[in-house]
């Protein structure tokens, strides 16, 4: 079988070097196990569905469209990566579900499921590339064929934000309507219990909140990052009370006051909580110190691979916003402010989606508000505070289930 290494007897890297016999008869053997009734390529992936799963209603109709079928196998593209990207979500959510991630080995296991999202989703980005080279005459062509299917019933994909955490109050209505009311049956369903399982954002902040070195008994992190930073900004005010009257006093007094404000609402749980009401924060109080303590101590053994996971989370939000970008840029380049086949206002309801409300990781990304100088951060004695080298141990029966391989 040629064109795939994984499937090739005979790999690139050994054609160098003539076959033994042993490899000939080895090669021989394959070969009839196939004639046999072995699996062979084309079987195993199912190809006679999927190659053949390309119908154009514009050849249906009698006026074969040419650019229809690059709309198709592109969309159908799409949906295989979000059945991969459900696949791997689903398996670090049980991971969290499970208590598994208690066990910090199994945290390799999450950052490396969740960059293979990450790199999954910088392949669709990069896949508009594509679409874009038919051209909006070319689309216009097979387009009255498409009504009044719609790239927003993409089941997957409203899987998706909801099993990461898309939180539905802050959803742009769909044809002023809910957008569970587009889809009927087995995959309104779906949609249902995918709102009432825990999402990715949830089992996150739970995750957060455990984080050692938080506990009051204990290193204390926050009260004593609160005194930290209010003795430096009140240094911070001194120096500058002592300079002599200036248009840049001015401006570094007020950019202090500025400072002091944002760190007040930071060490102000009330005013938190608030934010969280009105959907400008998600993460919990707790968790937002833990996600700040794995940032500012990010070079410590025990947060190396806590902060990674953080910045992949990022990296989703990140992706997903581009994603909704390039699709709006190509709508409006395909059909102008014409509405969507399904209905919708089309490029006008697309750009009202890329905004912060369908970022699930907000509060991650607002970390970087809450910078410091180092030398204000508390210090940590790697004597008293083993809990920066020691993982969490846990019994076996972790390594029961399935999911622990």
């Amino acid at each position: 079988m040629s064109g795939c290494p994984y499937f090739e007897k005979r790999h690139l890297l050994f054609k160098s070097k003539p076959p033994t016999p042993e490899e000939d008869d080895a090669s021989q053997a394959g070969e009839n196990k196939a004639s046999k009734g072995g699996i062979i390529y084309g079987d195993y992936l199912k190809l006679d569905k999927i190659v053949t799963a390309q119908v154009l209603q514009s050849e249906l109709k009698g006026n074969k469209i040419h650019d229809e079928h690059l709309f198709i196998v592109t969309h159908q593209a799409y949906e295989l990566w979000f059945k991969q990207i459900l696949f791997e979500l689903d398996s670090v959510r049980q991971i969290f579900i499970s208590g598994h991630v208690r066990d910090e080995r199994n945290m390799l296991k999450v950052n490396t499921r969740i960059n293979r999202i990450v790199m999954i989703f910088r392949l669709l980005v990069d896949q508009f590339s594509v679409l874009e080279t038919m051209t909006s005459l070319d689309f216009f062509a097979f387009r009255e064929y498409l009504a009044p299917a719609s790239g927003f019933q993409s089941l997957q994909f409203r899987l998706l934000e909801n099993k990461i955490g898309v939180q539905d109050n802050l959803r742009v209505p769909y044809n002023k309507r809910h957008y569970k009311d587009n889809f009927k049956g087995l995959d309104s369903e779906k949609l249902l219990a995918s709102e009432q399982e825990p999402t990715l954002l949830k089992l996150v902040e739970e995750w957060l909140e455990r984080t050692p070195g938080l506990e009051a008994d204990g290193f204390n992190f926050w009260e004593k990052l609160e005194i930290n930073i209010v003795h430096g900004l009140n240094q911070e005010k001194e120096k500058i009370e002592a300079m002599a009257e200036s248009d840049e006093k001015a401006e570094l007094m007020a950019e202090l006051l500025k400072q002091k404000e944002i760190f007040s609402s930071l060490f102000d749980e009330k005013r938190h909580n608030h934010l969280v009401s009105k959907g400008e924060r998600r993460l919990s109080y707790k968790a937002l110190q833990g996600a700040l303590m794995i940032y500012f101590y990010r070079e410590e053994p025990r947060f190396q691979v806590p902060f990674q996971l953080l910045t992949s989370l990022m990296d989703i939000d990140t992706l997903m916003t581009k994603w909704r970008y390039n699709h709006v840029c190509m709508v409006h380049r395909m059909i102008g402010s014409k509405a969507g086949t399904g209905g919708s206002s089309g490029y006008h309801y697309l750009r009202s989606t890329v905004s912060d409300r369908y970022k699930v990781f907000v509060d991650l990304f607002n970390l970087a508000t809450f910078l410091v100088p180092r030398h204000w951060l508390p210090k940590m004695n790697p004597n008293l505070h083993t809990f920066l080298y020691t993982a969490e141990c846990c019994d076996s029966s972790y390594f029961s289930s399935e999911d622990s391989d």
